[in-house]
């Protein structure tokens, strides 16, 4: 372990220790071997601090702990059902209370990024930030043209913290996968190095902007949705500039019943919201806590959203949507068999699970929630009861839909914020079927093949050409089939070893004849007749 990564785990046990959360630390198992250097330092405990209740005091350790471990705050603040309510409180201030930096570090920022001065750029400039976030934090300007834009400023050494964090994160993945049994099937290394990829893609507010653009041209008629426009003239690589909206906070729920705001209908469309970007546009946004969605109450029956902070989207490789839409329509049909199956064809269970044992697993664990609603689930125990059908038919985590589990978890929190009765199957299963239908309608098959004739065309004008090398080759007795097969070693091992068991058959049969014949002719003489059966028998014995 490197000294880097063995010190920011001693630096996590000391601010732990120093914000009085002991019980964490006795539940961290990978780093219990350190807590004892901490209890027995002298300056932990002088600068110990007892205040504060819990949940205050978890959310200050994780504010000094840094970004990725605020990120993480984030992500629970959302879960009011997993959380007792004090930790629930205090964590959801993390979504837009982080301390900002100063506003001449701001300014020198958006400066040398420009490479000239502020006012030049902007008529003015708001000093105080607007919102500060883990990654970056926001100011308001306005245009020399009067319009009103937000400007987005990366916190400056954030890069230096978050690859220090995320060598930790490798550090604890190794040791998860050295000391626990569970976790091959985890695949932490594989999570961590998809999490990685993805916060050091938020730092570049050159990418955040083109998701911005491409997920306001996906919604660009919509209803539901509104994405604000980027100001590309003034965008770099840690700064961004777009159209500032004015709404309500999705958490501002006594505002929104104030303005009479139609909230069963509002959190209907998030649902639609969701399902449209994850399936009909395979691009949705992947960091949906409160602090990032708003209202807009012009029409309070058809109230409208406004998403902001596009650093993090995702998408999904075609096969994997297919198996997800699938397996979600077959959980709406309660086709547990269906989803047994497309779990082993997707390769996410070992292949040779048995079809009937996994459909029984999931018949128990999904039954109880349906027909009930979003009040009335549980879906910590949902999760619960997924991760031991995991740990029983040893089903590997995906990485790659880590994003779609965590957007899930947050779609989930901010309905159970909005309006606890929402039936989310009821809202989301037409969207699926139509879903469906379309993907398999003789217009989209049409749309699929013409993309792809250029592809058709360029292989049918090269395959003359091909099939005149391949015959020529025959002809001359040059043509070879590479194998690249993975299992091609072990076909071969398992052939010299029939091999084997066939001569080694031979031979035993010959001896115990030999025994026979030499009984039959030396009568006098009986040993060697015995010798040759006995060891022929073994032979035959040892090679069943």
């Amino acid at each position: 372990m490197k000294l880097k990564v063995l010190t920011r785990l001693l630096r996590i046990q000391r601010v732990l220790v120093r914000h009085g959360l002991d019980e964490y630390i006795d539940k961290t198992h990978l780093l219990r071997p350190l807590r004892f250097a901490f209890y027995l330092s002298p300056a932990t405990w002088l600068q110990r601090k007892r205040g504060g209740t819990r949940g205050e005091r978890l959310r200050l350790a994780l504010e000094e702990l840094g970004p990725i471990f605020m990120k993480l705050g984030q992500i629970l603040s959302t879960r009011r059902d997993l959380l007792p309510p004090d930790i629930a409180d205090e964590l959801a201030k993390l979504q837009d209370r982080v301390p900002p930096f100063s506003n001449d570090e701001a300014r020198r920022i958006v400066e040398y990024a420009y490479e000239k001065p502020l006012e030049e750029a902007f008529v003015s400039f708001d000093a105080e930030p607007l919102a500060a976030a883990t990654i970056a934090q926001v100011h308001t300007a306005k245009l020399k043209d009067g319009r009103e834009v937000v400007v987005k400023i990366v916190r400056p050494g954030i890069r230096e913290r978050i690859e220090r964090d995320i060598a930790v994160m490798y550090a604890l993945a190794g040791l998860t996968l050295k000391y626990w049994s569970e976790g091959h099937r985890l695949r932490p290394v594989e999570l961590v190095r998809e999490y990685e990829k993805t916060i050091l893609d938020e730092l570049d507010l050159m990418r955040e902007a083109g998701n911005a653009s491409q997920l306001r041209r996906n919604f660009v008629d919509s209803n539901l949705l509104y994405v604000p426009e980027v100001h590309w003239d003034l965008c770099r690589r840690n700064v961004m500039v777009m159209e500032r909206i004015h709404g309500v906070l999705i958490s501002n729920i006594d505002e929104l019943k104030r303005r009479n705001v139609n909230i069963q209908r509002l959190s209907e469309n998030g649902v639609e919201i969701f399902f449209t970007q994850v399936f009909r546009h395979n691009f949705f946004h992947a960091d949906m806590h409160p602090g990032n969605i708003f209202v807009f109450t012009d029409d309070p029956e058809h109230p409208r959203y406004a998403a902001v902070d596009f650093g993090i989207v995702g998408t999904l490789d075609p096969r994997d949507q297919y198996y997800l839409a699938e397996i979600m329509l077959s959980f709406f049909n309660h086709d547990y068999h269906r989803i047994a199956k497309l779990h082993i064809d997707s390769g996410w269970v070992p292949p040779q699970t048995r079809v009937d044992e996994l459909e029984s697993a999931f018949r128990t664990m999904c039954e109880p929630i349906f027909q009930k609603p979003l009040a009335e689930i549980s879906f910590g125990q949902v999760l619960l009861g997924v991760f031991e059908t995991a740990r029983r038919f040893d089903i590997s985590i995906q990485p790659q839909l880590h994003l779609l589990h965590k957007t899930l978890l947050q779609i989930e929190g901010l309905g159970r914020q909005l309006y606890p009765q929402l039936d989310l199957w009821k809202t989301a299963q037409p969207i699926m079927q139509s879903w469906m239908r379309q993907r398999v309608s003789p217009i989209t098959m049409f749309k699929r093949l013409r993309a792809q004739l250029p592809e058709i065309s360029e292989a049918i004008t090269v395959l003359p050409q091909l099939l005149h090398r391949v015959v020529q080759l025959a002809a001359d007795d040059n043509l070879q089939v590479p194998i690249r097969d993975h299992d091609a070693e072990r076909m071969r091992e398992e052939l010299r070893a029939s091999a084997r068991r066939r001569d080694y058959a031979i031979l035993s049969a010959a001896l115990v004849l030999s025994g026979f014949m030499w009984f039959a002719l030396v009568r006098e003489l009986i040993w060697p007749g015995a010798l040759s059966m006995a060891t022929g028998l073994i032979v035959f014995w040892r090679t069943r």
